[in-house]
């Protein structure tokens, strides 16, 4: 293990953002509070410095600050790539994936096939499973549970649903050429219906990737509560290259329905201010929630980096930053509920 401290000599390390010890990170997955811990699984070449040979790394923190490096969560093989993903506590052992003294933290991610594979070409969701608390997987047997037979079907956030339609599991992913969040339900984290869609919707001028979907009370009023959408596209973003927006609106545990939409999909530069954006920068993308955060709280972290230049920025041997973890609200201005504050 690497514990990464600040500060430090090497040439260009942030102080206070996460970067691997020697090797490429971009987008953060599976981020999820565990028994005081955060951990953070990220896109990660355990192999060198720029993209390839996708992998979830691994760091845990107690103060969202200081960082230790992990050993490589779940590696890529010569079937598949690692893609993005979340993780969830599962709590009632839903999956069965237990192993009867402890219930599971189960990954869901996206396996991008490799020519070797039986689903070559395909990108479709697999299952993977850790008693100890996130830091050793194993892969189910039967992936991939969600398979559209689509080379662009990725990026699985999923989170427990609790409302007037019942109680079960929630994934949001895209179809990221169609610039599309698929919602789909499950009892046990295995078998998978399908929901609804949302999309395409204001910004389109690049694929959408990484969607994330959650409550916030307005104002702080747990009577007026929100479900904000959050979906990165790359490219497209207000300053150019990747960037991240949302919608805010209603979902009933089918159906996201926006109250923030402003045109059905857009590239035309003059709507770009009217979007809603999770950031203005150019470097904060693939931004998702943390699960299972006590009291509620949504914390948001973002890799700290852009496509225009991700694989050029002059560090070595590390290779991109993660951004700081931030606290969002829901807040009214000028009659309607505006970007989430930040902390």
């Amino acid at each position: 293990m690497t514990a990464v401290t600040a500060p430090t000599r090497e040439a260009f390390r942030p102080a206070m953002h996460y970067a691997s010890k020697d090797t490429w990170l971009n987008d953060p997955n599976g981020l999820i509070y565990y028994e005081g811990n955060y951990h953070l699984y990220y896109q990660n070449n355990p192999f060198g410095n720029v993209w390839g040979n996708m992998s979830w790394g691994h760091a845990t923190s107690t103060n969202l600050i200081t960082w230790t490096e992990q050993p490589v969560a779940i590696a890529c093989d010569e079937y598949e790539d690692i893609f993005s993903g979340s993780v969830v506590y599962d709590q009632h052992n839903t999956s069965g994936l237990g192993d009867g003294t402890a219930a599971p933290l189960v990954a869901i991610y996206t396996s991008a096939y490799k020519e070797n594979s039986q689903h070559a070409g395909i990108q479709a969701q697999s299952l993977a499973w850790s008693t100890d608390g996130g830091y050793t997987w194993s892969k189910y047997h039967g992936n991939p549970v969600l398979n559209r037979n689509s080379a662009n079907f990725r990026d699985p956030k999923v989170f427990r649903y609790n409302g007037p339609a019942g109680a079960y599991w929630v994934m949001v992913a895209v179809e990221a050429l169609d610039f599309t969040v698929v919602m789909y339900r499950s009892d046990d984290l295995k078998s998978w219906d399908y929901l609804s869609s949302f999309g395409p919707a204001n910004a389109t001028g690049g694929v959408w990737e990484c969607p994330d979907l959650f409550p916030l009370p307005l104002d702080g009023n747990e009577d007026l509560i929100r479900w904000v959408l959050t979906v990165n596209l790359n490219p497209g973003g207000p300053n150019g290259g990747s960037a991240g927006q949302y919608f805010v609106g209603d979902f009933d545990g089918v159906t996201f329905r926006s109250e923030t939409t402003v045109t059905e999909g857009d590239q035309d530069p003059a709507h770009m201010a009217e979007y809603l954006w999770l950031d203005w920068g150019r470097d904060y993308y693939a931004a998702v929630s943390f699960s299972n955060v006590p009291d509620g709280r949504r914390l948001m972290m973002a890799w700290m980096n852009n496509w225009q230049y991700g694989n050029d920025i002059p560090t070595s041997p590390w290779r991109s930053p993660m951004s700081l973890v931030r606290e969002v609200s829901l807040v009214t201005s000028e009659g309607a509920p505006h970007p989430p504050s930040r902390q």
